[in-house]
């Protein structure tokens, strides 16, 4: 379903901020595949991305109030970040996964949409996009998310600042880093990388 035009999203919003419960699942309905795919990336497994979003979606209906315009889209997906911030710092608690672990847990990917050579945006699927997507999951959850924001869902740099509330020189800075460091992680294992890939990739590293 195609989100709301500026007006019709008005009028749908004044309802749900009234308490109708169907208009406030109308301004959602086109954003719940999103969410759902920015927290499978960010929390790379498929149960707990469902449990974040629900919890998401409950909490954007509980604090409706605190919206004030802007991007609704932008908005929906702070609260999903940081919910998925919230449930990686309690993972902390637990063992470190392995390399085998992270790649296991991983969906099969959706297409990377960007400018190659960076490795976050190669537009690739199946076995190399679980691969990337273990490589992500190694990441600092801040250099993870703008990653997924940006180079995989096609947020520009603005809307990625909303969502972080940050400035855009920040979201370029996490960018370039997790950039950096995703082709750091693949450098060490080139066997992952096609071949017309690879040698492109190994020229963008001399």
């Amino acid at each position: 379903m195609q989100p709301a035009d500026g007006a019709a999203e008005e009028r749908l919003l004044a309802r749900a901020k009234a308490g109708d419960l169907p208009a406030f699942n109308r301004l959602i309905e086109p954003w719940q595949g999103l969410l759902y795919a920015i927290a499978v990336r960010m929390l790379g497994d498929e149960p707990s991305a469902a449990d974040v979003t629900q919890e998401s979606l409950l909490a954007a209906w509980q604090h409706l109030e605190s919206f004030h315009g802007g991007s609704f889209r932008a908005w929906l997906t702070r609260i999903l970040v940081n919910r998925c911030y919230d449930a990686l710092r309690s993972r902390r608690r637990k063992p470190e996964r392995s390399y085998d672990a992270i790649l296991a847990e991983q969906p099969e990917t959706e297409r990377l949409a960007g400018e190659a050579p960076d490795p976050a945006q190669l537009a690739v699927t199946g076995e190399l996009g679980r691969h990337l997507s273990a490589g992500l999951a190694t990441l600092p959850p801040d250099q993870r998310a703008v990653l997924i924001l940006c180079d995989i869902q096609g947020y520009g740099y603005a809307e990625a600042a909303d969502v972080e509330r940050t400035n855009i020189g920040t979201i370029k800075s996490r960018l370039s880093r997790g950039r950096a460091r995703l082709r750091d992680w693949l450098a060490e294992r080139p066997e992952l990388l096609p071949s017309g890939i690879r040698s492109v990739y190994m020229q963008e590293k001399q």
